[in-house]
């Protein structure tokens, strides 16, 4: 009979017990058939873990207040538009001058097929478009392994997949792999050579026209004209473009990837909305979490004056570094926790040109360039292709080149960026640039950090007073999720908590 009941949806099956608890929103009629009023939850922090908090929660009447310590709501996910303005750590001060239309979206840029984070704007009627993650006509440069010029990522896809098929049908052949594989295995393994690498019947690679065309095949008398001078196998190992097609295969990088129409932040006023503006507070900096034997007193600064808050409950959703140094009575395993999570570094530059020079002149229209020079990556708008203006990211790096950009001035920052960037585009990178609005996590006020390293992952012993209320504290963030970094874990983190709460609640 349970069988049957498992069959029918009434009863959890075995495999069902196995998985992950499906997420069930809280509703309206929890309350009602329970003969119970709805509980208050102060959520502090007003980043997309904080606002999902407050939505699930909302769903069945919760009243729930956000408290967050910058002017606005969103967190990391930060678009910037024209006349948008930031102060950083170091009293940097700038206002974006970007034209009507673009942005730069600073913190989260790109959304995988797989990740709750659409079902979230599908939901909110929030509108995507595919962001463009790899594209065969954008460039590979590694000065560092003595390039002059930039290569197109598909010429330099081609000879590595070229070279590593001949070597390995060589090996084949010579009865390498003889106690490896049977004869059936070895034909079957170089005819996927063949076509993997492009190596023909004769197993030697010598380019094709998967490395480009230095003349596009066109009309009648027109056939093309291939790319020639194919280097050798150990100038393209030396050079050390190899090592970065590895990135489209991860599972957050593969292509289709999304971004909602309009930019980032999009996610964020979605959510904004349909919480309530009047239950979010911004410009509340939280000074103090108490505990008590029958719910949560939030202390905290805004509009010059020092306020409490009154809870049943509480979501803390503030960054994990910045939770620690807010004073609180949650014990030492909280405060050990919250201090073994260690911030990372990122910044981005956006560069405003007055026309889109890199459709014209280079045929490239979306994707992103990798380098090893500090600019680590550079992106191309995935939207408003043959407008009249556009952004390219300028860099996106991590660690120490990020800190290093970002003790410059926001001048000298775009300064040293365009110098580097010319090496790949040429001069228009500089002559037709416009204006640029710099933006770096770690120096960001009330942030102070990209992501998170945890080392163990989440569920390492460490950080278990964070994965369990302590009282009537919740925890959430994409920090106490395998998906840091990524809204999605900030999503799934809040819907954990709510899930926890809501059945507390309940019961």
């Amino acid at each position: 009979m349970l069988a049957t009941m498992g069959a029918l949806g009434l009863a959890p099956t075995a495999e069902a017990a196995s998985r992950e608890p499906v997420f069930r929103a809280p509703r309206t009629g929890d309350f009602t058939l329970t003969g119970r009023g709805a509980a208050s939850v102060v959520i502090v922090g007003g980043g997309i873990a904080g606002l999902t908090a407050a939505y699930e929660l909302g769903k069945a009447g919760y009243d729930c207040t956000v408290l967050e310590a910058r002017d606005r709501t969103g967190g990391r996910n930060f678009t910037v538009r024209g006349g948008d303005s930031s102060v950083d750590v170091y009293g940097n001060r700038q206002t974006a001058r970007f034209g009507d239309g673009q942005y730069l979206n600073a913190g989260p840029a790109r959304i995988p097929q797989w990740m709750v984070t659409l079902d979230y704007c599908r939901e909110l009627g929030v509108p995507i478009e595919v962001f463009t993650n790899t594209n065969a006509n954008a460039y590979l440069f590694n000065e560092k392994a003595g390039m002059t010029a930039p290569v197109r990522y598909r010429t330099a896809k081609a000879d590595v997949y070229g070279y590593v098929s001949e070597l390995l049908a060589k090996a084949t052949g010579k009865g390498a792999l003889d106690t490896e594989l049977t004869a059936e295995d070895r034909e079957r393994l170089l005819e996927f050579l063949r076509s993997f690498g492009d190596i023909g019947a004769e197993l030697s690679y010598g380019g094709s026209e998967r490395r480009g065309y230095r003349v596009d095949p066109a009309a009648a008398g027109t056939p093309g004209v291939e790319l020639g001078s194919v280097p050798t196998a150990s100038e393209v190992f030396a050079s050390g473009v190899g090592r970065y097609f590895s990135f489209e295969f991860g599972y957050d990088q593969a292509m289709l990837m999304f971004q909602p129409v309009g930019g980032m932040d999009r996610i964020p006023a979605a959510l904004t909305r349909a919480v309530g503006e009047r239950r979010i507070q911004t410009g509340a900096v939280v000074r103090d979490i108490t505990d008590k034997a029958r719910g949560v007193t939030v202390t905290y600064r805004s509009d010059g004056r020092t306020r409490t808050l009154d809870a049943d409950y509480c979501v803390a959703a503030l960054p994990p570094n910045i939770l620690a140094t807010t004073a609180h009575n949650l014990g030492a395993g909280v405060q050990s926790a919250l201090e073994a999570c260690t911030p990372s570094s990122a910044g981005k530059i956006g560069l405003e040109y007055r026309n889109r020079w890199w459709e014209t002149d280079h045929r490239i229209y979306g994707g992103i360039t990798e380098t090893d020079l500090d600019l680590a990556h550079v992106w191309y708008p995935s939207h408003g292709h043959h407008g009249r203006r556009g952004v390219i990211v300028g860099y996106y790096n991590t660690g120490a080149q990020a800190d290093a950009y970002a003790r410059l001035t926001p001048s000298g920052r775009e300064a040293r960026a365009v110098a580097q960037g010319v090496k790949i585009h040429g001069e228009k990178y500089r002559s037709e640039l416009v204006s640029s609005f710099s933006h770096h996590w770690r120096q960001t006020p009330y942030l102070e950090a990209s992501w998170h390293s945890l080392a163990g992952g989440p569920d390492a012993p460490v950080f278990d007073p964070l994965n369990k209320p302590t009282g009537h504290v919740y925890f959430a963030g994409d920090y106490l999720s395998y998906a840091d970094a990524w809204q999605h874990g900030a999503f799934t983190s809040a819907r954990r908590a709510v899930m926890a709460l809501h059945t507390r609640v309940l019961a």
